[in-house]
């Protein structure tokens, strides 16, 4: 179990690095999916903050397992208000926060069974 929480914790720390990164730099991409759901420039640079932050959670939760827990809950979180947020828009381009989601919620699962089976 603890090599498959490490390898989903550190899988998910480096996507939401890159996509965190990704709201800090805008590439036009981001903006036009940004506007699809009606965010500012400065919720952006929230959000950013927000996946670079559970990057450090899910990398220090290596060494101390509640914060990895802590990150994963926050981004489930997250992504349940990304789906909600682009129902709300009427924007049916949601895939990639239903998978980060599922990721999310699976890194959860393997995380707590693993800090309470050892």
């Amino acid at each position: 179990m603890h090599i498959t929480a490490l390898i989903l914790s550190v899988l998910l720390a480096l996507a939401m690095l890159q996509s965190g990164v990704m709201k800090f730099v805008r590439p036009t991409w981001i903006r036009q999916f940004a506007e699809a759901v009606h965010l500012t420039t400065s919720q952006l640079t929230v959000l950013g903050s927000l996946q670079i932050a559970a990057t450090v959670g899910l990398i220090g939760g290596i060494w101390f397992p509640p914060f990895a827990i802590a990150a994963a809950i926050g981004l489930v979180l997250y992504f349940a208000g990304a789906i909600a947020a682009h129902i709300r828009s009427g924007d049916r381009n949601m895939l990639g926060a239903v998978v980060f989601l599922v990721f999310s919620i699976a890194t959860l699962v393997v995380l707590f069974l693993h800090v309470v089976l050892a």
